[in-house]
């Protein structure tokens, strides 16, 4: 399936005004500096742009800022995420101001995720 070209610009301009939270987070994730895994920041999946993507064990990692605890889009989030499992990917979620004020529990919780993601990705 051919990526709409607006939608990768879309992608990359995000790059250039991504949250305080979404730049912790690449700065912990870049460069295999997280478990020895590639991600990939503001990454284009079907119709959706993705926050952090790793195709190795197929982790979608979404931070997310206030406007997604409203109704509307947590609606919009379920069906994003139900479409992206859909395809075989792991979606976790994690709020920006967990990421900015709690950033080692979320780190442990992304660990364990990936540790048995991982586990699964080896096994025969």
């Amino acid at each position: 399936m051919k990526i709409d070209p607006q939608l990768l610009e879309f992608a990359k301009s995000m790059r250039h005004s991504a949250t305080d939270a979404e730049n912790l987070m690449w700065q912990l994730l870049r460069a295999k500096r997280f478990m020895n895994l590639k991600f990939r920041r503001q990454h284009v999946i079907a119709s959706f742009i993705v926050d952090f993507y790793c195709h190795e064990i197929g982790l979608v990692i979404e931070v997310d800022g206030g406007q997604h605890g409203t109704d509307n889009v947590i609606g919009y989030d379920a069906e994003r995420t139900k479409f992206l499992e859909a395809l075989g990917f792991v979606v976790v979620r994690y709020w920006n101001h967990d990421v900015l004020r709690e950033i080692d529990s979320v780190l442990e919780d992304l660990w364990n995720v990936c540790l048995e993601l991982n586990s699964k990705s080896t096994s025969p």
